[in-house]
């Protein structure tokens, strides 16, 4: 796993990458069911298409920005009522033995701390990962 967290003057962001020893359509799979997407968001989040609303019940929620099947998800993310709006972009692709996954997490204002989020895109990542 690789994790960056990146500042400019304008914005942070952080960016977890993993690969996993599974084909993408096995991923996608999981990532499509509750259980997998509960990986990602949190208990209680489901994903839906563009536009759609999800909310998790320890807090989190959003809205799904761009859905293009095992390409890429793009949500608004809010960390709990009235936390400032984020944006997460999960990207995955087929490589050589599996499929990597390019989670980045940006336009992260003051109240959002990189190095929680990070742990946070990791664990789910790997829930992910135990899922496909």
């Amino acid at each position: 796993m690789n994790t960056v967290v990146e500042e400019t003057a304008e914005t942070k962001s952080v960016r977890v990458t993993r690969r996993v020893a599974k084909p993408l359509e096995k991923v996608w799979a999981a990532l499509m069911q509750p259980h997998g997407q509960e990986a990602l968001l949190g208990k209680g989040g489901q994903l839906g298409s563009k536009g759609v609303d999800w909310a998790s019940t320890d807090g989190p929620h959003g809205v799904t920005r761009s859905f293009h099947p095992m390409e890429q998800i793009r949500f608004s993310w809010h960390e709990a009522e009235g936390s400032p709006r984020s944006l997460v972009d999960l990207k995955m692709r087929p490589v050589e033995g599996g499929t990597e996954l390019d989670l980045t997490h940006e336009l992260l204002e003051d109240g959002y701390t990189p190095d929680s989020l990070s742990e946070r895109w990791e664990a789910a990542l790997q829930r992910l990962d135990d899922q496909a």
